[in-house]
Order: structure tokens, then sequence, then C-alpha cells
């Protein structure tokens, strides 16, 4: 569910880095929420000639589960910018990050709406049985 989308101008962050900031984003994310990594989906943009990036140099739009707390987004927006910062040599000013909050009951996830923050495992157990379930079938 939490969907990271970083713009960029057209070939700014080669492909090595997108990876690395990838898995920077998917461990910061899961470090300070708690979250499975497998819930993480980071994607990349070019931004359109004429698309404002608000004055700065990339913009990471993350919509994330409603109930995480404020200290916990600020730790995710500053290791976002810091991960920009190494990997894609962005100063972290120049790193736009929006943080908004979706509620869970608006997310489907293979068929099952998703959980709530802190019941990840029951939903985890019970969306695999019933995968496997379907594969037997």
């Amino acid at each position: 569910m939490p969907l990271y989308i970083c713009t960029t101008p057209k070939d700014v962050i080669d492909d090595v880095a997108k990876s690395k900031i990838a898995e920077d984003i998917t461990r910061i994310h899961c470090e300070h929420t708690g979250a499975p990594a497998k819930f993480v989906s980071v994607f990349f943009l070019s931004a359109a000639p004429d698309q404002s990036l608000d004055g700065k140099s990339v913009m990471v739009r993350g919509n994330i589960r409603k109930g995480r707390t404020d200290e916990q987004k600020a730790e995710i927006i500053s290791g976002i910018r810091k991960s920009m910062s190494s990997h894609a040599a962005f100063r972290p000013d120049d790193v736009a990050v929006l943080l908004l909050d979706t509620p869970a009951s608006w997310v489907m996830e293979g068929g099952d709406i998703f959980p709530e923050p802190g019941d990840e495992a029951e939903w985890l157990a019970a969306h695999d049985a019933r995968a496997r379930d379907e594969k037997l079938h």
C-alpha cells in the first residue's frame, strides 16, 4: 500500500541510483512504521518538460496508511532526502517530499482490503492462506 512516486527531470537519476533509492525508501518506511517490505512500492517518473516540481529538483509523493505519527512522517521525509542526496547528488533542500494519509479501507491488495497499521501479521496470514487455496483450486 505505501506507494512512493519519485518525479525528476528526464535522465537525472541513473538506474543504479534508482535501485538504491528504492531499497532505501522501502527500508526507511519499514523501519519507521513496522510495515512489511512487500507492502512498499516505489516508482520513478520523468517530469514532462513543462511540469513544475515546485522549484525542487525532485518531488517524492508518498501515499501511506493513515495513522502514522508526525514523528514517523518526519523520520521518513528526512531519510528520503538523505537517500536522494547520497545516491543522486541532490541537496536535501532540493528534494520535496509529500506524504499523504490514505485510510487502509481505501486500498485493496490481491482482493483483500488493506489492514490497519499494527494488524499486518494477521492480514498477511489470512491473505497468504487464501492465495494458497486459490492456487489449489
